[in-house]
């Protein structure tokens, strides 16, 4: 066989269709088995020491009341919540205090700006920190809704595994057409590519956190001095994990989807900007990486679409010699319809219809929109403020 031959373009593309098909098949045989391996354990019940919901907030007025109130009907037997206004201009610190009504374990605490060298977010939770009198301080986000049972669960289990920090993966609100489309596909790309065996392994450097649910024990956080650690980083939460773990403290980071929603960003344009400022961040700023994903994106999620147009649109420039087309384009059919079902099961195993199953290829191609965006902004603003490669300015 030689280049030309159609028994030698048969063997490269059935090479190619067999070797998506297997990889999509370990795909959608792995949802599963994911949730099942890295759901949140059960830790025993034991006396639980003082926990601090510490909220960083900057302009989250359309958010802010409903994950205060949230926060307030944590079942955990001993917490406070502070909230730290990141020198909000749209009310934010007014509606926490009024989410709060005459709650006493609720303290509002007025912003100033960050510090020389910092960015606004470590800098609020630094804040929050100082305020707070827990032995655990859970630091969420502003858009993030807790369920009553969350705090005091993931508490246990620090208690009981002797963590250092415990994150956990909850699941995101989506509402608008882009949200149902992008926001799964980015969120599933982040944590599959994120070895959660390694993260929860002592011996193992590798480290990430998901800033939304942050629970860490005041040893831990005073060891490393804090969110100072990482006071100008716009990935603070995994290069809070990173410093934790490489001074000898253990990881845990779980999924739990019944932990909490998140609602992340409304538009499109909120969900390129909100991601591209981060997202080659979190690869380390390693352009091999880079190139790495955006080659698995092209080969297992771009060409099929392309490949099985063609031939069925033009079969004489992929099918030529072919002994017959029609094996081939039902071959490509099954493989362009194996993502979809994928993303089916995603978002099955998440709590979702499935509906939005069918936008899978539209919200991979956004991904490799954001991954290639991300790659090449250097500078960034986020809520008004300033970052150069990842760090504030």
């Amino acid at each position: 066989m030689r280049w030309g031959d159609p028994a030698f373009s048969e063997v490269l593309l059935g090479g190619y269709l067999a070797m998506l098909t297997a990889l999509w098949t370990a795909f959608l045989a792995g949802v599963g088995a994911w949730h099942r391996k890295h759901a949140l354990p059960d830790a025993p019940s034991s006396p639980l020491p003082a926990l601090s919901i510490c909220i960083p907030a900057r302009d989250e007025a359309a958010n802010i009341a409903r994950c205060v109130r949230a926060a307030l009907a944590s079942d955990h037997p001993d917490f406070e919540v502070i909230v730290v206004d990141d020198c909000s201009t749209d009310g934010t610190p007014e509606k926490a205090i009024l989410a709060g009504g005459a709650d006493p374990r609720l303290r509002v605490v007025v912003g100033l700006p960050p510090a020389a060298g910092w960015a606004g977010k470590p800098w609020a939770c630094a804040r929050a920190a100082a305020e707070a009198r827990g032995k655990h301080l859970l630091f969420i986000d502003a858009d993030v809704t807790l369920d009553a049972s969350a705090a005091r669960r993931a508490a246990a289990v620090v208690l009981s595994r002797h963590l250092g920090l415990l994150s956990l993966f909850g699941t995101w609100e989506l509402a608008s057409f882009w949200e149902r489309v992008v926001i799964p596909v980015i969120g599933w790309f982040v944590r599959g590519a994120t070895d959660l065996d390694a993260v929860n392994a002592p011996g193992r450097k590798e480290a990430f956190a998901n800033g939304q649910f942050m629970l860490v024990d005041r040893a831990a956080y005073d060891a490393i001095g804090g969110h100072a650690a990482v006071r100008a980083e716009v990935l603070d939460d995994v290069r809070f994990a990173q410093s934790l773990k490489q001074r000898g403290w253990s990881l845990g980071l779980y999924a739990a989807p019944w932990a909490f929603r998140v609602r992340l960003y409304r538009s499109l344009a909120e969900i390129f900007h909100g991601y591209t400022k981060n997202f080659y961040e979190g690869m380390g700023r390693r352009p091999h990486l880079a190139l790495g994903a955006f080659l698995f994106l092209a080969v297992s999620s771009f060409v099929p679409y392309v490949l099985f147009a063609v031939a069925i649109f033009r079969p004489d420039t992929v099918l030529t010699g072919m002994t017959a087309a029609w094996p081939w384009q039902l071959w490509m059919a099954i493989i362009c319809g194996l993502p979809v079902a994928f993303r089916f099961r995603l978002d099955r195993a998440d709590g979702r219809s499935g509906a939005m199953a069918w936008s899978h290829p539209l919200g991979n191609a956004v991904l490799g929109a954001v991954l290639v965006g991300s790659v090449f902004r250097v500078r960034t603003r986020w809520k008004g403020r300033a970052f150069h490669d990842g760090r504030a300015v």
